[in-house]
């Protein structure tokens, strides 16, 4: 279906061209998009990286990141629909509905194909996005992915349910707020994995100022979670990433989307390659911003673009869903070996 890993065009070439970018260079700009107007980043020449933020969070989660791979690279960092600066209408905010969100505002900015580097929500989408328009995507980088396991942060489950406007309302207030602190204060003192992540994930709601972003951000939150968890999957479908090249990227402290997420994408994903941060939560390109621009620049030198073949992914569908291993063979946790197990028999069937 795609082309086997190699070296990418800019390295068969010679040797790469860096060039600086400036601040200006990754200001904010706008488009309207079937009647919406959408926020973007975009900076740099060369192949195109689209860097697609988690939820609740805006392009500008990605500030340490853009300038370097601007260097090479055109670089597109949008906030999605019901997010940051973009508008927030009553709308869908299903993860296919944000995949065709991102190819739409591509194909304004006349953008073919593209490396889909994906945090969080955004790894949902990234995935999605390789799944419906497989043509248009040359490389997948997952961070800190959801759709991989039901397993979710017991927060984000609460926020799930009715009430949860409320519930956000209450904690921009001033007296929440300091507790609020405390707590993370506490949870970093106790070293625990929610303590990696409580600072960051309150900046979040910080993010919400008002009713129609709080409105905007459940509605995105129960397309893809309600009480028991997450409720979209990849891994009945993980199997037509054969031969896209695939990295995958986690902390092994995130208290969001447990690593053991991370071990059961890579044995679902056929020639993925793995990196775990050690002691990062949530977000390992905050806590590791020059380790992560390292892996992602050496993996675009050495992975050539997927090559997508008709053929090849009509055999794969036929085909179906390889049977499961069990836990000790995958080495992956007997929760996430039960998802990959069930979507291998819907598959069968």
């Amino acid at each position: 279906m795609f082309g086997e890993p190699g070296r990418g065009p800019q390295q068969r070439t010679g040797r790469l061209r860096l060039r600086s970018v400036d601040a200006e260079e990754t200001r904010l700009h706008h488009r309207v998009v079937h009647g919406y107007r959408r926020a973007y980043r975009i900076a740099g020449e060369g192949p195109a990286i689209l860097l697609i933020h988690g939820i609740g969070d805006s392009s500008a989660t990605w500030a340490d990141i853009i300038p370097g791979l601007a260097r090479s690279h055109t670089v597109i960092a949008p906030d999605l629909l019901g997010h940051g600066a973009s508008d927030k209408p009553r709308a869908d905010y299903s993860v296919a509905a944000y995949a065709n969100g991102m190819r739409d505002l591509l194909g304004v900015l006349g953008i073919e194909r593209a490396t889909l580097i994906g945090h969080s929500l955004g790894g949902g989408v990234a995935m999605q996005f390789a799944y419906q328009f497989p043509e248009r995507t040359d490389r997948l980088i997952l961070v800190s992915a959801g759709g991989v396991g039901r397993e979710v942060n017991p927060v984000l489950r609460a926020v799930s349910l009715p009430g949860a406007d409320l519930l956000l309302s209450t904690l921009r207030l001033p007296g929440m707020r300091l507790q609020a602190g405390l707590f993370a204060r506490l949870m970093r003192l106790l070293d625990t994995d929610l303590g990696q992540d409580a600072p960051e994930l309150f900046t979040l709601v910080d993010a919400l100022p008002d009713a129609t972003s709080r409105s905007a951000f459940i509605r995105t939150l129960r397309a893809v979670v309600d009480w028991r968890g997450q409720v979209v999957t990849m891994l009945d479908r993980c199997y037509l990433t054969e031969g896209m090249p695939t990295m995958l990227m986690w902390g092994s402290r995130d208290s969001v989307v447990p690593v053991r997420h991370a071990y059961g994408a890579h044995a679902a994903m056929p020639g993925s390659r793995l990196e775990i941060f050690e002691g990062a939560g949530h977000f390992p390109f905050h806590a590791d911003p020059v380790r992560f621009l390292s892996l992602v620049e050496d993996f675009m030198a050495t992975t050539r673009p997927a090559d997508w073949s008709r053929e090849r992914w009509r055999e794969l569908l036929r085909e179906g869903l390889p049977v499961a291993k069990g836990p000790a063979e995958s080495g992956v946790s007997a929760d996430v070996e039960r998802d990959l197990r069930e979507a291998s028999e819907r598959s069968a069937t």
